[in-house]
C-alpha cells in the first residue's frame, strides 16, 4: 500500500536532513476522504485563537483531535485531554488520518508510529508561524509528521539553537513531512503565507501536525 501511494504520482521521498523526510504529494490520494473526516472535528471543536502565557492572542487559529490537544493560556503550552472551551474530551482522531501518518512516519524510517494528538492550524494570508521547538511531548523518540492542505507555505528548518541557519522548505497541497530521531528537537516555523486561493480549499492554508503526546 506504500509503494502504491507513491507510485500513483510518481513521486519519491526527499530526504532533508538525517531524521527528515518530504513525501510530495502523499496525501493527495485521500484528500476528499480526509476533508470529510475533518468536518466533523471542527463542528464539535472549531477553530480558535489561543492566547500566549503573555496574555497575546496567537495569530494562527487552531484546534485538535485526539486523546490530548495542545493548548496554551496564562498557565503556560501544554496538553490536555478535555477542550478548554466545551468541557469535554477532544474530537476523536479519525482512523483514516491515523493510518496515513502511521504509513507517512514509516516511509521516513519511524516505524509504528502511533499518534495520540493531532493540532490543527489554520492559516490565513500573511499569517506566519514564529520560530520554536515542539518540546511538550512526553517522548522526544517518536517523529512528527505534518500534513499540508491549501495555499503553499514555506517552511523554516533550523537547528537546535534559535540563531541557527534555518533551510527554507517549500510544502504544497497534501505534502507530508516528517521529522524526528536527531532532528526532532529542531526549531522550526512558516514565513507568512502568501496572498492567493487555492483551487480546493480557498484563500486558506490547514496543515495537520501529528505527533505521540503521552
Amino acid at each position: 500500500m506504500i509503494q502504491s501511494d507513491l507510485d500513483l504520482f510518481g513521486t519519491q521521498p526527499q530526504r532533508l536532513a538525517s531524521h527528515t523526510v518530504l513525501l510530495p504529494g502523499f496525501a493527495l490520494a485521500e484528500l476528499e476522504a480526509l476533508l470529510d473526516a475533518l468536518r466533523p472535528v471542527l463542528r464539535a471543536a472549531p477553530f480558535r485563537h489561543m492566547r500566549t502565557p503573555g496574555g497575546q492572542h496567537m495569530a494562527v487559529a487552531l484546534t485538535n483531535c485526539g486523546a490530548l490537544g495542545w493548548v496554551s493560556d496564562a498557565e503556560g503550552y501544554r496538553y490536555s485531554a478535555t477542550d478548554p472551551l466545551s468541557g469535554k474530551p477532544w474530537p476523536a482522531l479519525p482512523p483514516m488520518l491515523l493510518a496515513l501518518a502511521a504509513r507517512a512516519a514509516a516511509l521516513a524510517g519511524f516505524e509504528g508510529f502511533v499518534a495520540d494528538a493531532c493540532l490543527v492550524n489554520h492559516y490565513l494570508p500573511g499569517t506566519r508561524l514564529s520560530l520554536h521547538q515542539d518540546r511538550d511531548e512526553q517522548d522526544y523518540g517518536q517523529p512528527i509528521v505534518s500534513i499540508s492542505l491549501g495555499l503553499p507555505a514555506v517552511f523554516l528548518f533550523g537547528g537546535m539553537q534559535r540563531a541557527d541557519r534555518t533551510q527554507r522548505i517549500a510544502l504544497n497541497h497534501g505534502d507530508v513531512l516528517v521529522w524526528g530521531g536527531e532532528d526532532r528537537l529542531r526549531f522550526h516555523g512558516v514565513l507568512p503565507i502568501k496572498p492567493g486561493v487555492h483551487p480546493r480549499m480557498g484563500e486558506r492554508r490547514i496543515n495537520l501536525t501529528l505527533r505521540k503526546a503521552g
